[in-house]
């Protein structure tokens, strides 16, 4: 077995942390450049990360997240976010980032660029939104990875209350709505979950292979 599907094999859903063990800022760095780096559809990256490391503020999120413990007990919390609103100046913007950072010229930007203004315009508000809770889902199964490969417990959460995060993290302000909870550090000792096999399909019946 590869070094990375072990890693992978190791890697599970936090139920309790060590509240006593903090990762080094090393891999909180790596964890942030990994969430950068995420593909995202057209590269225009409409989500953002919060990275919280506030005992008291992780402890007031608790009954935002379903009473789960783990966002008191973590390191980190990563909150993944969208953007509240895509509009031309958002992507005008990401061209502008292209053309500086390649020097890529005007006449081959301006097609692109045209094209995906039109897109967007055409689309509804609803849409656009659930094209962003996307790319946030592509940035959490990135993150996964990379936390397994670190050898960084994680606990990958839907469940919990944007609006109360929204209102706690003052995201708003921000123009965000929080979309995913990351809760990484290191699992407890006494956390019996950890030690459980995996659950999955069979291979043959989670892959079709088409030769």
């Amino acid at each position: 077995m590869s070094h990375s599907i072990k890693n992978l094999e190791w890697r599970y859903a936090v139920k309790k942390f060590d509240s006593e063990r903090i990762l080094p800022q090393e891999k909180i760095e790596l964890l942030k450049q990994a969430f950068n780096l995420t593909a995202t559809s057209y590269g225009l990256q409409p989500i953002r990360m919060v990275v919280l490391k506030d005992k008291e503020l992780q402890e007031r999120l608790v009954p935002h997240s379903f009473g789960q413990q783990q966002v008191a007990q973590a390191s980190h919390i990563l909150v993944i976010c969208i953007e509240n609103v895509i509009n031309a100046d958002f992507i005008k913007n990401y061209f502008e980032r292209v053309k500086r950072i390649r020097d890529t010229p005007d006449e081959i930007i301006e097609p692109y660029l045209e094209a995906l203004l039109d897109d967007f315009s055409k689309k509804e508000t609803s849409e656009i939104r659930q094209w962003c809770i996307n790319q946030a889902y592509l940035a959490m199964g990135n993150l996964l990875t990379v936390c397994a490969m670190e050898k960084i417990d994680s606990c990958p959460m839907e469940g919990f209350d944007p609006k109360g995060y929204d209102e706690l993290l003052e995201l708003n302000k921000r123009g965000l709505n929080s979309i995913l909870v990351l809760p990484v550090g290191y699992r407890a000792k006494d956390d019996m979950f950890s030690g459980f096999k995996k659950v999955r399909k069979k291979m043959e019946d989670s892959i079709i292979e088409m030769f």
